[in-house]
């Protein structure tokens, strides 16, 4: 009873809110927060944009190759209320085509109460998520490119851990000359090989694709996403009156972006993700909800940016990051 207790709250992840969605019926769901202030303007899911960014490397690893030579990158990110989380990203040459790469993130939940089956207090304890992953990327022509990453996840809820292994394969096709992106992501492949108690439960397996316009005679570049490609079902999403379209339904697969390019080194980012709209509007949140935007300079050597949106009912996300070229 006291692992369901402190859970519960645990539950409330990326597109979870009040609804049947695939992250309640699944563990590990901070590996789905975005760990790029330029991913969080954009939607939120993004596994096409071509930046000097190692951070992006989170959503696909094939992305890691279109980065610099010992770039390090830094992201901060404010969750619900009480939660934080927080990433860091390496990136090296190794050869003439390929990247390779150490990404780190962590959740931390705060202080969270413990009960007994009264409602009881009985203590409290700080529940973690962990996660470490290294990344290969590699040239495989002159457009192509394709990546993996192999992670060690970690969980921790006042007392029950869990372990698990996964990986990450992703693949790009990049036209420099018109400036188009086109991506596959096939996200979080694995299991526990620890459990929190005797049942093992379902990694949140993402299977993804999206592309990245740069428009020819306007300062703009538009991104979409489509995500969870292996779920189709109208029993995937219901509302909270248990009502559903299927239009909907098709729709919240989607997550749009758009960028204002005034020059290379400066960048405002808008965003929509179909899916949190739909899901935050029938937890009880506004109709904007599935908005996000965002802004971010790069220098010479240094480059940051700072984004808005809303994840949880409780309170507004507000992401940072930072990366450098060591």
């Amino acid at each position: 009873m006291k692992l369901r207790r402190l859970y519960l709250p645990l539950l409330f992840l990326p597109g979870s809110s009040h609804l049947g969605a695939q992250e309640s019926s699944s563990v590990f769901n901070f590996l789905s927060l975005p760990s790029s202030a330029h991913g969080v303007a954009l939607g939120g899911r993004n596994i096409s944009l071509i930046e000097d960014d190692a951070s992006l490397s989170f959503q696909n690893p094939a992305l890691l190759g279109s980065v610099s030579n010992n770039t390090l990158g830094l992201n901060f990110l404010t969750y619900m209320r009480g939660t934080k989380s927080g990433s860091a990203s390496f990136a090296r040459l190794h050869g003439e085509r390929g990247t390779w790469g150490i990404n780190a993130q962590f959740t931390g939940y705060g202080s969270i109460r413990e009960t007994d089956i009264t409602g009881a207090q009985t203590g409290s304890s700080r529940p973690l998520d962990v996660a470490l992953s290294g990344l290969y990327s590699y040239n495989l022509g002159e457009r192509w490119a394709g990546g993996a990453a192999g992670k060690l996840i970690y969980s921790n809820y006042a007392g029950y851990t869990s372990f698990a292994m996964a990986a990450d394969l992703g693949i790009n096709y990049y036209d420099e000359e018109i400036d188009f992106s086109l991506s596959a992501v096939a996200a979080n492949l694995g299991g526990q090989l620890k459990a929190f108690g005797d049942k093992r439960e379902r990694l949140p397996f993402n299977l993804m694709v999206g592309f990245t316009k740069r428009l020819a005679h306007a300062p703009l570049r538009i991104h979409v996403t489509m995500s969870d490609l292996t779920r189709w079902s109208a029993k995937y999403y219901y509302s909270a009156d248990g009502n559903t379209k299927g239009g909907r339904i098709f729709m919240n697969h989607f997550t749009l972006g758009v960028d204002l390019i005034p020059s290379d080194r400066f960048y405002i980012g808008m965003g929509w993700d179909f899916r949190r709209a739909y899901e935050m509007k029938a937890a009880g949140s506004g109709h904007m909800a599935g908005l996000s935007v965002g802004a971010g300079m790069m220098l010479k050597r240094f480059q940051i940016g700072i984004a808005y949106a809303k994840y949880h009912v409780s309170s507004p996300t507000f992401s940072v990051s930072l990366s450098t070229r060591l």
